[in-house]
């Protein structure tokens, strides 16, 4: 099967963001789907083990800021390849804080959608939650970056020693090392499958 074939989808990315008590949140998601206008509901699916799901489900509510194709790859690497169980994310970031009091991101995205969740599915790895649209706001006309745009302009090559054998995520660069990469093995960085890595024995 070619894993590289789910890029050419049509969707994009997106800082999803989550607040419980006084400790913000946020990572990166690639599923916000709108399912119905009235009421204005979307549904997202998060992977568990990312510590923004726990937020929404202690809480109920969250925010998406919609990334653009000005977007850097850098802004990809702080909220989707380190966890807010070990980093403050919201250090040296600038933010504004929407009506539900949950944080969304202003630069290099075109609108931000505060949400409050109506149920939850389990899926699994992740947990698609479906929630009404509380507040919407538009904040550039710059065009929103999709996943393939993502693979084909913003994600850096991976930078690889040629002395390495192992695998390399062909999603974020994480380089495995070993001869052999678990079936059931999961990127630390961007939570993806060994399905989407490749093999590197250079």
């Amino acid at each position: 099967m070619a894993g590289n074939a789910m890029y050419n989808l049509t969707y994009g990315l997106f800082i999803l963001t989550a607040k419980e008590g006084e400790k913000d949140n946020g990572c990166i998601i690639n599923t916000v789907t709108q399912v119905t206008t009235e009421p204005n509901r979307i549904t997202i699916a998060v992977n568990k083990s990312n510590y923004t799901h726990d937020i929404i489900v202690n809480t109920g509510i969250f925010n998406v800021s919609v990334l653009t194709e000005n977007s850097k790859f850098e802004t990809y690497k702080h909220w989707g390849f380190q966890s807010g169980r070990d980093v403050d994310k919201t250090e040296g970031i600038t933010f504004s804080r929407a009506e539900n009091s949950v944080i969304y991101i202003a630069e290099e995205t075109n609108a931000y959608l505060s949400a409050k969740v109506v149920s939850a599915t389990d899926l699994g790895t992740h947990t698609l939650f479906l929630a009404d649209v509380t507040k919407a706001e538009c904040l550039s006309d710059d065009p929103s970056v999709t996943y393939s745009y993502y693979q084909k302009n913003i994600k850096s090559a991976p930078k690889t020693d040629v002395k390495k054998k192992g695998y390399i995520c062909t999603v974020c660069g994480y380089i495995y090392e070993g001869d052999v990469l678990p079936d059931d093995f999961i990127c630390p960085w961007c939570k993806h499958p060994a399905s989407d890595f490749e093999p590197i024995d250079k």
